[in-house]
């Protein structure tokens, strides 16, 4: 924001409140004699506020209202598609799911970044995935029409970049692969795709150009297919606007496409060395470093980023609004930073991109670093000659049963130890007595303290020297040797947590003592993460079982169900439907039955 000209504050927190609100943006625009950029998400692909935009003599960075209005709706864009002969999937009304077959995929008619999409697997799991795809797509995007598509099993998701200006020029700027996604969200993005050849490449692209050109597309565009294992794909949507993995492209292509936006936007013809061929160098991968926990059900996480910074690595590329110092808030999307390397290789934008990864300090919110780590120690392998391949739903089977697993040596201690010596070294920093931390003129116990799941027990000599250590009833080694490479292992301590190695991995720490405020919370559920309940599904005196839903929340513009973590009976409720939660506060109790 501080490197904006001028920024206006749109008061409130929801986006039914801010982003949606199509008139204030226009009269912060007029305020400032400003264009109008669709940006991603919120109001970028609605027909009618690009048309207000224009009204309002302001300058629409993006394609005609007529082209997002076609494309706008997936249910008429496919039955466009159709007619201009690119290859659709099964899809029709709600009404139809016995047309279509199973499994069968709800997704909302007006937006996309995976919000509004559910997947179904049974007849009777379609009206509840309708309501809640409904509820998330209305939030999202203002508008809960939905559809149901058949769902393909083990596709590919690749995408084609075009580009189209108001002298009838209209080109392909190649594709990206972006079928690494967790419930339906990209979460790495690559260019080129290492499933497509010369001649699949030219067969999307003329496609993707049929399509631009059947709405009269104007600007950067992006049609999105679905690819199976024998080269077949099928029109899957079109984003009338930028998309967030475009550095992808800009960098294989050599091209600013925002800028590109503008240029087209006064009026200018692309450039001329761009339609006679597009370049295509090098490969280059992108990851969505988002403030969530993948090995927690995605749960999100809010808070401030004590220290948030990146390596300097060549080829690498940062983009990112949150600083040191920045708090994330709960109310809108989790991501927090689009991470990007380039090489000449995809290997070698592999250990760019991993050193980038493994080399940032990410001191604060729980992020998805783990998970793409694992993910790039992935890609090689799974697209190998005789690997598994790759397919859209591949981190949802995986991720959580894998763990993480980041690529590259292994660290010469492990990240429990490290944390532990930490915390007992500390202590002794800390101490600000003439005696050592807990010292006795006898022999006493040793310090006792969880870390994580983890229990430590440690003890200084009379000299303030650490001469016990144990993790898990197991004794660490402390000779000299061991001790200073310990001390040099970097960790920070701050809020409870303890974060080594710039927060690749973290541990809470909770207090030694329960709190009358903790004690009190004993048998009840408590909210995982800031967020406004959605709807109750129990009451006072209901028998339930465990893992049952209990309530839905929304944080982050995605909806999460707190269930039952044992059985028993409902004793009391806390909260009540619209209500905003803090983290950690408490939901109900569940009594043993």
């Amino acid at each position: 924001m501080r490197e904006a000209g001028a920024a206006v504050r749109l008061p409130g927190t929801s986006s039914a409140d801010t982003y949606l609100r199509g008139d204030l943006i226009i009269a912060a625009a007029q305020r400032f004699g400003a264009a109008v950029h669709p940006g991603y998400g919120f109001l970028s692909e609605n027909a009618a506020f690009a048309q207000q935009v224009i009204d309002a003599g302001l300058t629409w960075i993006g394609p005609p209202p007529a082209a997002i209005a076609a494309m706008g709706s997936k249910i008429e864009a496919k039955r466009l598609m159709r007619s201009h002969g690119v290859p659709v999937a099964p899809d029709n009304t709600v009404e139809s799911l016995a047309e279509i077959g199973l499994p069968a995929l709800v997704k909302a008619s007006a937006g996309g970044g995976g919000r509004g999409m559910r997947v179904v697997r049974s007849d009777d799991g379609l009206a509840d995935a309708i309501a809640s795809a409904q509820r998330e797509a209305l939030a999202a995007f203002g508008d809960d029409t939905v559809f149901v598509e058949r769902y393909l099993e083990r596709a590919r998701h690749v995408e084609i970049q075009v580009l189209a200006d108001t002298h009838g020029n209209v080109i392909a700027l190649h594709e990206r692969d972006c079928t690494l996604q967790r419930r339906h969200q990209k979460v790495l993005e690559e260019a080129p795709s290492p499933a497509v050849d010369g001649d699949l490449r030219v067969r999307m692209e003329g496609a993707a150009v049929a399509a631009a050109c059947a709405v009269g597309y104007v600007g950067a565009g992006t049609v999105e297919f679905l690819l199976d294992g024998d080269s077949n794909f099928w029109f899957l949507e079109m984003n009338t606007r930028l998309q967030v993995e475009h550095p992808v492209t800009e960098a294989v292509c050599g091209v600013d496409l925002v800028a590109l936006q503008l240029s087209i936007a006064e009026g200018h013809a692309i450039p001329a060395e761009l339609l006679v061929e597009v370049p295509l160098r090098g490969h280059a991968i992108e990851v969505r470093l988002c403030a969530e926990d993948p090995y927690s059900g995605y749960l999100p996480s809010s808070g401030v980023f004590h220290t948030f910074r990146f390596p300097d690595i060549p080829g690498v590329r940062v983009d990112s609004a949150i600083e040191s110092g920045s708090e994330v808030p709960p109310y809108y999307d989790s991501m927090i930073a689009k991470v990007i390397a380039h090489g000449a290789t995809r290997a070698e934008a592999v250990r760019r991109l991993t050193a980038a990864l493994r080399g940032a300090e990410l001191i604060g919110p729980v992020t998805n670093r783990d998970l793409l780590l694992e993910l790039l120690s992935w890609v090689a392998d799974f697209d190998a000659p005789g690997g598994p391949g790759i397919d859209t739903g591949l981190v949802d089977r995986s991720a959580e049963a894998n763990g993480g697993s980041p690529i590259g040596e292994p660290p010469p201690h492990r990240p429990i130890d490290v944390a532990a010596a930490a915390l007992a070294l500390v202590q002794r920093r800390s101490n600000g007595n003439r005696f050592p931390i807990g010292w006795r003129n006898n022999p006493s116990q040793s310090h006792v303290q969880a870390v994580g799941e983890h229990t430590v027990r440690y003890r200084f000599d009379r000299a303030d020297r650490l001469q016990e250590l144990w993790v898990d009833d197991q004794p660490l080694a402390l000779d000299d040797d061991t001790l200073i490479s310990l001390e040099r292992t970097p960790v920070v301590l701050h809020d409870d947590i303890a974060y080594v190695r710039g927060g690749v991995t973290r541990f809470q720490i909770p207090p030694r003592f329960t709190s009358p405020d903790e004690a009190g919370r004993e048998g009840s559920t408590v909210a995982p993460m800031p967020g406004r309940v959605i709807a109750l599904l129990v009451a006072v005196g209901d028998t339930v079982v465990a893992g049952q839903p209990l309530l839905t929340m929304e944080a982050m513009k995605m909806e999460h169900q707190i269930v039952s973590p044992h059985p028993g009976i409902i004793g009391e409720v806390y909260i009540q439907p619209g209500q905003q939660l803090d983290s950690g506060q408490p939901l109900l109790t569940v009594d043993p039955a």
